[in-house]
């Protein structure tokens, strides 16, 4: 069967998330799973401002026509093959509308036409599959800004393919002023609440969950839990009645990319069997960022977003707390290394702790693909405090580095990370539910404790690095949705 990815963003093209390393790992996976059966695996993505003499994308010589909102739309296309994924087809939309400084955003404010730009990108997609020999099988649209895609196949783009949206964060929701409707061919018996109306608005992603056969999740957990208003964000009541069509699969962990074993951005490689090169990571990411060798302080990081749905308020407050006491013994003193950019006042508050603890906490800001990697293999635990999670790739990362993960129970991490038990000597990381800064500090305590048992600690270290959440046991589970056809009644909208 033609299987088509649709994303905005996918790696190694372009990245601001999780999301791009999803979008590129899984169609790989699927590709090398489904080759014996004859499976062709393609994705489609902006162009953005990537240079196709890096990536060896070449230009198609036509280019095609797309019809939205009233208007023909002409696109270029670079195609190419999808970098470590041999036989992906990659095809790149080129158009002024993707020739931006970044992906959605500038300067802290969304594109204003970011309706038009993702709207166009969804209807492109099924176009450019069609034209260069692959009519698909399978839409597969990940988030919001493909959802529409999902509606434009139902409505006659593609009305014979299997559907799929993947939702990696529900709080995206794409939702625009009612007007949009018309310039993105939602408008006559579409906007309405059974349709793609939301509270007034026009929702992408509430559009790609009417339309969609199947609706999947990053985790079996995050899939019961946006089925609650509490982590609905108002798609909850859609969700429960189409409670049958929403699967939780977890996303796996890309180790062609993140193996300590064969990292060649690392200082010295290592495996479980031999932990030698992770003490040289760690001496060399210490050097690296003005922080004294001291291999007896456990050496703590963080890579992510700096907000507060990724829980570094509660972060930041712990610290405050954790920092002072760990001065009573210099030698084996915390230390705390933080890469990852957000609201400016958590960045002023890390700054802040930097500046008091100079020997303990070194923060980077912005985000430098290089230096995580040097951070998974340098930490001996990574800190994880989210709100809520869908499913996470952070602490897979961590995992497979040897940094057990200190994470909230929720989402993705209650489903990847086994609570440490000491009299049991079980567990993968160290775990807390309540959502605050006085539960995270108590496990950040545990875990402290468990590096002054260096036994103790070198086994739970090697019991998270033989942890297996490869993309080969995801994407099993989403090629048995591909081949499952929807069943007759779900051949239209439900009302919910």
């Amino acid at each position: 069967m033609n299987v088509l990815h649709v994303a905005s963003e996918v790696a190694p093209y372009a990245k601001t998330g999780g999301l791009a390393d999803v979008a590129s790992a899984l169609p790989r996976a699927l590709a090398a799973r489904g080759a014996s059966d004859g499976d062709r695996v393609a994705i489609v993505t902006p162009r953005h401002r990537v240079d196709p003499a890096r990536f060896g994308l070449a230009r198609r010589l036509s280019p095609i026509v797309v019809p939205l909102g009233g208007q023909a739309w002409e696109l270029s296309v670079l195609e190419g093959r999808l970098p470590g994924g041999g036989h992906v087809r990659a095809f790149l939309i080129d158009h002024p509308l993707y020739d931006r400084a970044g992906l959605y955003q500038e300067n802290g404010r969304d594109y204003p036409d970011n309706a038009l730009r993702f709207a166009l990108l969804s209807r492109a997609a099924i176009a450019v599959a069609q034209a260069y020999g692959l009519p698909p099988d399978v839409i597969h649209a990940h988030d919001w800004q493909a959802a529409p895609s999902l509606l434009y196949a139902r409505r006659g783009a593609a009305p014979r393919a299997r559907t799929i949206l993947t939702i990696h964060n529900v709080a995206f929701l794409g939702t625009f002023p009612p007007s949009t409707a018309k310039e993105v061919d939602f408008d006559g018996d579409l906007f309405h609440p059974d349709g793609v109306e939301f509270w007034g608005n026009v929702s992408f992603l509430k559009a790609g969950a009417v339309f969609a056969d199947w609706i999947t999740t990053v985790s079996p957990r995050y899939a019961r839990e946006i089925m609650t208003p509490e982590f609905g964000c108002g798609l909850d009541g859609l969700l429960r009645a189409r409670s049958d069509r929403v699967v939780g699969i977890l996303n796996g962990a890309d180790y062609d990319v993140w193996d300590p074993s064969r990292d060649a951005l690392l200082a010295a490689r290592y495996d479980e069997a031999d932990l030698d090169g992770k003490a040289r990571c760690k001496a060399a990411l210490q050097r690296e960022l003005g922080l004294p060798e001291r291999p007896r302080a456990p050496l703590c990081a963080a890579v992510s977003r700096l907000t507060p749905q990724k829980g570094f308020d509660l972060a930041a407050e712990a610290l405050e707390a954790l920092l002072p006491a760990a001065l009573d013994d210099p030698a084996r003193a915390m230390q705390v290394v933080v890469l990852g950019s957000g609201e400016p006042e958590l960045e002023d508050r890390l700054r802040s702790l930097q500046a008091r603890f100079p020997s303990q906490v070194a923060a980077r800001f912005g985000y430098d693909e290089a230096l995580a990697h040097r951070i998974y293999a340098g930490c001996d635990l990574f800190v994880m405090p989210s709100r809520y999670e869908p499913c996470g790739l952070s602490q897979l990362y961590a995992l497979r580095y040897g940094a057990p993960p200190i994470v909230r129970a929720t989402g993705g991490l209650d489903d990847t990370v086994i609570d440490f038990d000491p009299r049991s000597s079980t567990g993968t990381g160290f775990k807390f539910g309540p959502i605050s800064s006085l539960a995270l500090a108590g496990a950040w305590r545990r875990a402290l404790a468990a590096w002054r048992d260096p036994a103790s600690f070198v086994a739970l270290r090697r019991r998270a690095m033989q942890q297996d959440f490869s993309w080969s046991h995801s994407a099993d589970r989403y090629r048995v949705l591909y081949h499952r056809p929807p069943a007759e009644a779900e051949a239209q909208p439900q009302p919910y």
